[in-house]
């Protein structure tokens, strides 16, 4: 029963992976998907928002206007006297004390149309600067949002080329044991060789099967994850149609350059905060606006048979507001430097993340010689130990440990193959230029 229950559960995997269904595709097209990605959807939102927060300062040039209907019905003597003045039907007798002291109700209906001309502000001008290199910084953002996530893609979907590789090797490898096995069988029934060969070979079949079933959860677990950076349906298993293999060496330059998407927004950011606090210290200054009103009376709802208009212009100065404007001031100018100093501090931290990679890319070439020539070697050395295994020659955990050291230096010259593609691909992304 113990036998059945692990059978099956070494098959479940096999079986989830044939009866879904499977996407089969290359890297051009995953690159090619990843608009789908919710994080770039977001930071292209954002940008959206900073767009809206950039036409709200077109207040600052454009007029005001507004519209407005009142109705009152009063007797209060201000009012009452007020409201016929503006109907325009004041009479002599209005003029009686008796009747100004104490009036009877009357009603007013009021429209009004209310202009207001922003003439000279000079803080809203550079307020308006501000939000435009915020505009520019959140769209440099979101290009290397989509950056960040292309190379998350491509690095998944070598992850997934590097499974598929290891089912390829570990299934060859398992063809392997399994002629081995069926060797040893034969050399037993001839007293060649003892049952604890059977049984260690019997041990080493098991190995291999626990290695493919963990190769299999890798590629599930992979392709679910491709497939939620792609937006697509994760019941899906994806297969790449590219094999794994070395790419070209491409050149790359041994700095950072300053036009990267990401270092680019930080200098739109220091823009920005530099607007900004020029912005503060312009609310010093007064203001100027022009202004203006058209308004029309009735004692009836809706009409309009007396009217008068009002214009003028207004300069306004806030001389004094407490100690809010200067602390507004000292906050800017301090946001001002702290951003100067993360853009210098940014930039020595991507430098030496970069000369990390180069050095690290620098092993990893070294790495796929020497790993290539090993995989050469205990080939050569695994075909060696069977054929003296066959006349004899040879003990059955010698021939295990070279059929185990073979397939292990397969995984380990496929591992470096993905790591020199990845090391690449970092490298490109962290010299790449707006």
């Amino acid at each position: 029963m113990k036998h059945i229950v692990f059978i099956l559960f070494c098959t479940f995997p096999i079986l989830a992976i044939s009866q879904s269904d499977t996407l089969f595709i290359t890297k051009e097209e995953v690159l090619s998907k990843i608009a789908s990605n919710n994080t770039i959807k977001i930071s292209e939102q954002e940008v959206l928002v900073a767009r809206g927060d950039f036409n709200q300062t077109n207040a600052i040039f454009l007029p005001k206007i507004t519209a407005s209907h009142n109705a009152i019905s009063t007797t209060n003597p201000l009012m009452a006297f007020g409201s016929k003045l503006n109907q325009e039907i004041l009479t002599a007798s209005d003029f009686n004390p008796a009747f100004l002291n104490n009036p009877s109700r009357i009603d007013n209906y009021s429209t009004k149309i209310e202009i207001v001309q922003p003439i000279l502000n000079l803080d809203g001008i550079y307020q308006r600067k501000a939000a435009k290199q915020i505009v520019s910084a959140l769209e440099l953002q979101s290009e290397n949002a989509t950056n960040k996530i292309s190379l998350e893609v491509e690095k998944t979907y070598m992850q997934l080329q590097l499974a598929y590789k290891m089912i390829s090797v570990l299934e060859l490898t398992k063809k392997t044991v399994d002629e081995n096995k069926r060797l040893v069988k034969n050399l037993y029934k001839q007293g060649m060789v003892q049952k604890t060969d059977i049984l260690e070979m019997d041990i080493r079949s098991t190995e291999i099967e626990n290695q493919l079933q963990y190769a299999k959860s890798i590629i599930l677990n992979t392709s679910n994850y491709l497939s939620v950076l792609l937006n697509e349906n994760i019941a899906k298993l994806i297969k790449p149609l590219d094999s794994l293999q070395i790419n070209p060496m491409k050149e790359f330059p041994g700095f950072i350059p300053k036009s990267r998407a990401d270092i680019l927004a930080m200098d739109f950011s220091i823009k920005a905060y530099t607007a900004m606090n020029k912005a503060d210290k312009m609310s010093f200054l007064p203001r100027l606006n022009a202004f203006g009103s058209y308004q029309l009376y009735d004692n009836s709802l809706f009409q309009g048979n007396a009217n008068g208009y009002i214009i003028g212009v207004d300069l306004s100065w806030d001389i004094l507001d407490g100690y809010k404007r200067f602390g507004k001031t000292q906050k800017s100018k301090a946001l001002l430097e702290k951003a100067k100093i993360q853009y210098d501090e940014y930039i020595t931290q991507s430098q030496l993340e970069l000369n990390k990679v180069i050095r690290h890319f620098q092993d990893i070439k070294n790495k796929l010689v020497l790993t290539d020539l090993a995989v050469i070697q205990s080939k050569e050395a695994l075909r060696i130990r069977t054929n003296r295994f066959k006349q004899g020659l040879e003990k059955t955990n010698d021939l295990l440990a070279s059929e185990s050291l073979y397939a292990q230096k397969q995984l380990e010259y496929y591992q470096t193959v993905f790591e020199y593609n990845f090391a690449q691909a970092y490298i490109q992304y962290l010299t790449k230029e707006e």
